[in-house]
């Protein structure tokens, strides 16, 4: 009876794992999608970079904001509700963008309802994956993290083509009822931890006798929001999605301004999708042998040589590599955050504290879009702010090092 609960439980952690890759496939590739329908908005209604750039980061921010509030509650009720119900707000979002013919509607519209329906992405999906993997936490999320690289990968290339053919407001039409729908589909599969699925005792399961001990030895919320491990981690997650997401936003814009064609600028953000579904695989497997902090940290000064780079990329080639090398970056940074989380914090708050430290990360990716925007509209070219993303990257560097274990 042992042996088959135990097997039952792992062949069900496998439609976990593809559900959650799933959410985070459709999630964030429709949500960075966002970048190619910039010069048919700039072409349709004139406005400048810093207001489109705003729609995005509001949607940003609300991810957040709202994620807070779901990850408190996924501890508490489990994420298959949750799940089903923010992928109406995703699908809603998308769908009424279509229709937007102001500034107000599309920050209404993309902005708020989109928002809320992203908060479950990461939220819901990484702290899933925490709880049904505890043996493979970095590994697993390393995996379930490439969905994400897939998405960026795809649907950008998708939407790049399906404007060319139908335009845009079609476009973000099919991507919201598809990304809706599939959403809703696979959250009906989802189950809160191994407990949730099949009652077992703790004696049955060597995985669930590591959940048992991960939550003995976890910290409370309140204990954890007195530490300054919590407080340094949400500065950094502030800072590092500050200049990741004003670079996936900007990255299709700033292409074509160096004279790149529509779908070769299209092409450079879905190489960084690509190539950051290796960085989150490699990334994820190098956690659980030599933990979150180091990956993190060569993370970063892989993101400082790219944004290096970046100032003097000025042809396809160029542009390329910078891709290549932000992309294992990106990937590696957004895949370490849960697995920090659960390596100094444990998982009986997880969804809570991991809400929180997601908080601060959209947060910063809300404000630095729009920071970007204006400065370039201030100074008619990005190398101002590619310089100050610099100068955050070292900076999140070095308060990364002072991190140090809990004792």
């Amino acid at each position: 009876m042992r042996g088959d609960s135990s097997t039952t439980i792992k062949s069900y952690g496998y439609i976990i794992f593809a559900a959650c890759f799933t959410i985070q496939a459709v999630g964030i590739g429709s949500y960075v999608a966002y970048g190619v329908f910039f010069n048919a908005l700039m072409s349709e209604f004139q406005w400048s970079r810093a207001t489109i750039s705003g729609a995005s980061s509001l949607a940003f921010f609300m991810m957040g904001f709202t994620g807070m509030l779901i990850g408190r509650l996924n501890d508490l009720y489990g994420p298959r509700l949750l799940m089903s119900v923010t992928s109406l707000f995703f699908g809603a979002g998308l769908i009424l963008t279509s229709q937007v013919n102001s500034v107000l509607q599309l920050y209404l519209f993309y902005g708020v309802l989109l928002g809320i329906g992203l908060s479950s992405i990461d939220v819901i999906a990484l702290t899933t994956i925490a709880r049904w993997f505890a043996l493979r936490r970095g590994a697993m999320t390393g995996l379930v993290k490439v969905g994400t690289g897939a998405g960026q990968f795809t649907i950008p290339l998708i939407a790049s083509f399906l404007i060319g053919v139908v335009g845009w407001r079609q476009t973000c039409l099919i991507i919201g009822l598809a990304a809706s729908f599939l959403l809703f589909c696979v959250a009906q599969l989802l189950k809160r931890d191994p407990h949730d699925y099949q009652p077992i005792s703790r004696r049955d399961s060597s995985s669930s006798q590591q959940i048992s001990k991960s939550e003995n030895s976890s910290l409370s919320f309140e204990k954890t929001r007195k530490t300054y491990q919590f407080w340094n981690l949400c500065l950094v997650n502030f800072l590092v999605i500050f200049c990741l997401i004003s670079i996936i936003i900007h990255i299709v814009p700033h292409a074509r301004d160096i004279g790149l064609s529509a779908g070769q600028a299209a092409g450079a953000l879905s190489t960084i999708g690509g190539v950051s579904m290796i960085g989150r695989f490699v990334s994820g497997l190098a956690i659980d042998k030599v933990g979150s902090k180091k990956i993190m940290g060569a993370c970063l000064l892989l993101l400082i040589i790219s944004l290096l780079w970046l100032q003097v990329a000025q042809s396809l080639w160029m542009l390329f590599l910078f891709a290549c090398i932000y992309g294992l970056a990106h990937g590696g940074l957004f895949t370490a955050i849960s697995p920090i989380v659960a390596e100094i914090f444990g998982i009986k708050a997880h969804g809570t504290i991991l809400g929180i430290v997601v908080c601060f990360g959209t947060t910063g990716g809300a404000v630095g879009p729009i920071f970007t925007g204006q400065l370039f509209d201030m100074t008619g070219s990005y190398a101002a702010a590619f310089w100050t993303f610099i100068l955050i990257s070292t900076c999140s560097l070095g308060i990364l090092s002072s991190l140090k274990p809990i004792k």
